[in-house]
């Protein structure tokens, strides 16, 4: 974490903060906005230092400066198409500093380093903010914090890719030894049709007899034929091995990202959709895929050939040469203008196919939920809107794509009739033979395609770089420290937990818990109380270690849970969730997911526990049922119990209980609760619940509100006090009422 977010500013605006600064003030934070003081499209720079809070203008406005002991609170407010961040100060108006959305993470970092300032708290803050735009270039970028297409570093890129086919050595020297046998036996072709023509055909020296030509004639077409052979054979073994390598290269990438994935924080999923990473894992990997098959090949062989035909056309003839090289700057030239601003187009087709994998994800993850409110128009309606920008891009696509190809067409067939008028003219002048300008006229084509090819085969590199990029940035993404060689190990946990002052905040200028402070010993049920919003869930989610702490520490056993050893900490925590996650397989599979060495009579006497044995045995196939997506086929009750039945298998130390029971009735609730109470004893216990009167049997309740512990007791404790619990239970006791006497 760094302790400065200084962004560069210009010359004037540096000038201004050096003139009101003082000697002694430490510069901490100088950054941007892009709204004035008046709301409109500007500029105002926002400095602040161990001493003041500054905002100065760009153009020559009133400067506010704001003493930190003279500040109330920061916090920013969101707004349509941007938000403010408001300065309270003690004695004097509000202060107001607006921003676009672009600016809202930037501006939520400084509203945290002013809060740290305030109440005198150690600075630290994270100037590493999500980019929109290009360092280099300026250009946006297609996602957030992504690469851009424009600034690939190939050859960087190409070197991570070859690492990748070190393990494969001798199948990769094949491939070169057939590359260099393609380009050999597409280059002697015709040289061996100059001879039939010379020497055979049209022969130059008529001193041959008509057998010896014969025998000649037939030479050179057996020469051919072993031509035409050892190609096909050079193109058969480099298919094969390219196809080979390039599959399992790209298996090997798409593996190590997958591996990556799993190893990501919870931060990391915050901030990305599932079906941006989902394109990742599949069209990056594709593009890549094609490319090392197809556009890696291409670009060796006909590159190879380039060079080789030029060498046989300079020594056939330096004229006809130069003449044939004509139209070849205007091809280049034509290439390299055209893909590139085709680049632009390409960008929006996989921005536009991003955008329409995330909504096709989010619509059928949630089915039920559009179903349930006939909202199937609608969503036809949605996604027809980027589909249509899908086609419009695609048409606009193919349209430049003829546009260039009829240019190419023209210009190569003035490359045809410069060869036929002045090779034509050459040969009627006997500077060179009717075999030579054959050759030639072969040459040219063989020439003339690759080039033409080289514009579109680097913008074909240019994207599979540029997935390559992207697949190797989160690869290179920081993983969770399951392996670290200095944590902690902890393989027997005790279950003693304490929060020591903590603060944190999924943004950080809004904390959503302040400063908590709680101790849970070993084996004690603990039992989190407030309404929503509170930061019951968060709670939790801080002691598996989803999140870190922004300050303060967390403790389990005496030891900072960011010093433990993550598997261990993990794998001796158990997990209830409100809305249970099964996965596709078998309910036997499902339940020792978290142990899967268990045996089936453990997984059975796990379900007795867990009141899941009997409606297993009611199942079709019983525990070898198979269960659908998210749990699809069982009920709400049926999922929560196999869940349960997972947690008591998995046997931990430590037990989340995360409103287990508020999406069932009541008769499926008594059953859950009966195998939520094996399952708590002995563990240290956490439990959030809906209905208040399911932790009667917690050894302590915790009351938060508004991110701060407010009351702790036992149930009888806390309802004699008449607090903030007992005005919890009372509204829900009234609630209860109410829905009571309506049904």
């Amino acid at each position: 974490m760094s302790t400065q977010m200084l962004e560069p500013v210009d010359v004037q605006i540096a000038g201004r903060i050096n003139e009101v600064l003082d000697d002694d003030e430490e510069v901490l934070i100088r950054a941007t906005t892009d709204l004035d003081e008046n709301r409109r499209f500007g500029r105002q720079c926002v400095v602040v230092t161990n001493r003041r809070l500054w905002v100065l203008p760009e153009s020559d406005g009133q400067i506010f400066q704001v003493p930190v002991e003279q500040i109330v609170k920061c916090r920013t407010e969101p707004l349509v198409g941007g938000g403010h961040l408001e300065v309270e100060r003690r004695g004097e108006p509000m202060l107001y500093i607006g921003y676009t959305d672009s600016q809202a993470v930037k501006f939520s970092e400084i509203t945290r380093g002013l809060e740290q300032l305030r109440q005198g708290n150690p600075f630290l803050i994270n100037p590493q903010l999500d980019k929109l735009r290009c360092d280099n270039c300026g250009r946006l970028l297609p996602e957030k914090n992504s690469i851009c297409p424009a600034c690939i570093r190939k050859r960087e890129t190409l070197k991570r890719i070859a690492v990748y086919l070190l393990p494969y050595k001798l199948k990769a020297a094949v491939i070169a030894l057939a590359f260099a046998a393609m380009a050999g036996t597409q280059l002697l072709p015709p040289l061996v049709t100059r001879h039939l023509v010379d020497d055979v055909l049209v022969p130059v020296d008529g001193t041959a007899s008509m057998d010896d030509r014969v025998s000649l004639l037939g030479l050179l077409v057996l020469a051919l034929i072993g031509l035409r052979l050892l190609n096909w054979s050079a193109e058969w073994v480099h298919g094969w091995t390219a196809a080979w390598l390039g599959a399992q290269v790209v298996a090997d990438i798409r593996g190590h990202l997958y591996r990556c994935l799993e190893m990501l924080s919870m931060q990391f999923y915050d901030k990305r959709e599932v079906g941006t990473l989902l394109s990742r894992a599949s069209r990056d990997v594709g593009l890549l895929h094609d490319f090392l098959i197809d556009g890696l090949p291409y670009i060796i062989i006909n590159g190879l050939l380039v060079f080789g035909i030029l060498g046989f056309l300079l020594w056939m003839s330096v004229p006809l040469t130069l003449y044939v090289l004509i139209p070849v700057p205007f091809l280049i030239a034509w290439g390299f203008i055209f893909w590139p601003r085709m680049r632009t187009f390409f960008s929006k087709w996989s921005q536009v196919w991003a955008s329409l994998t995330d909504r096709t994800v989010e619509t059928l993850t949630g089915i039920r939920v559009v179903k349930a409110f006939a909202q199937e128009k609608r969503e036809m309606s949605n996604f027809a809107r980027p589909n249509l920008r899908l086609r419009e891009v695609a048409q606009q696509t193919e349209i430049k794509s003829g546009v260039f190809i009829a240019t190419i067409t023209f210009l190569t067939g003035l490359g045809m009739l410069i060869v036929w008028l002045l090779g034509g003219q050459q040969v009627l002048d006997g500077r060179i033979t009717l075999g030579t300008l054959l050759a030639f006229y072969a040459y040219m084509w063989l020439l003339y395609g690759p080039l033409v090819r080289f514009g579109q085969i680097y913008v074909e590199m240019t994207r599979a770089f540029a997935s390559a990029e992207r697949i190797f940035e989160v690869i290179d993404t920081e993983s969770e420290s399951f392996e670290a060689p200095d944590a902690v190990r902890l393989p027997q946990m005790q279950g003693h937990i304490r929060f020591r002052d903590v603060t944190f905040g999924y943004d950080k200028s809004k904390p959503v818990l302040h400063g908590i402070n709680l101790d849970v010993k070993p084996g004690e049920m603990i039992g989190l109380v407030g309404k929503s919003g509170v930061g019951k869930t968060t709670t939790i989610n801080l002691i598996a270690r989803f999140y870190d702490p922004d300050q303060g520490t967390i403790e389990i056993d005496d030891v900072d849970v960011n010093r433990l050893n993550l598997h261990d900490l993990r794998s001796q925590i158990g997990i209830v969730l409100q809305e249970p996650m099964l996965f596709s397989g078998t309910i036997a599979e499902n339940i020792s997911y978290g142990r899967h060495d268990a045996t089936f009579a453990q997984i059975v006497d796990a379900a007795r526990s867990a009141n899941a044995h009997n409606f297993i045995l009611g199942k079709d196939d019983g525990y070898d049922t198979s269960v659908g997506e998210k749990g699809a086929g069982l009920s709400v009750g049926e999922c929560q119990r196999i869940s349960i039945a997972r947690a008591l298998l998995h046997n931990p130390r430590i037990l989340i209980l995360d409103e287990a029971t508020a999406s069932v009735d009541v008769a499926t609730e008594q059953q859950i609760q009966q195998a939520l109470g094996k399952l708590t004893e002995g563990r240290t216990t956490i439990a959030i619940a809906h209905r208040l009167s399911t932790l009667r049997n917690a050894d302590r309740l915790v009351v938060l509100d508004q991110g701060r512990i407010v009351e702790q007791g036992t149930h009888t404790e806390l309802m004699s006090k008449r607090g903030v619990f007992y005005d919890l239970v009372q509204l829900q006791q009234a609630m209860d009422a109410i829905i009571a006497t309506r049904e």
